[in-house]
């Protein structure tokens, strides 16, 4: 018979949802006082305390999504940019078109999608 599994109280389930809004597993597990590899055993145990450090998570991530939406919405060009980046897919590339008089390159900006088609803005 071995040790008895380690458990979070309902204090520290509170605690693991708001924490998992902004800390790693590891950092969390710093926090909680628990060895990392035992709060990942306990993760991997029970879908309570996985379902809580998810929860935490996707809400976090929910709320950074909106205000980012929101921003882009009210016309911030980098709100609009990072969007298209991470979830569209685009790139921003540059290629020389050719030296200026003073030697200078002449750059050419572009968009590029998934599918690599120019989308040229």
């Amino acid at each position: 018979m071995g040790r008895k599994n380690k458990e979070l109280d309902d204090n520290q389930k509170a605690q693991l949802e708001v924490m998992s809004r902004f800390l790693t597993v590891e950092q969390i597990a710093d926090v909680l006082g628990i060895a990392r590899s035992t709060f990942y055993e306990m993760i991997k145990r029970d879908p309570e305390i996985d379902g809580l450090y998810k929860k935490g998570r996707a809400n976090q991530i929910l709320k950074f999504a909106s205000n980012l939406s929101k921003q882009s919405d009210m016309g911030n060009a980098a709100a609009t940019i990072f969007a298209l980046k991470t979830q569209a897919g685009w790139k921003e590339t540059q290629r020389i078109e050719g030296v200026g008089e003073d030697g200078e390159h002449i750059i050419a900006y572009k968009w590029l999608d998934d599918d690599h088609e120019d989308d040229t803005v």
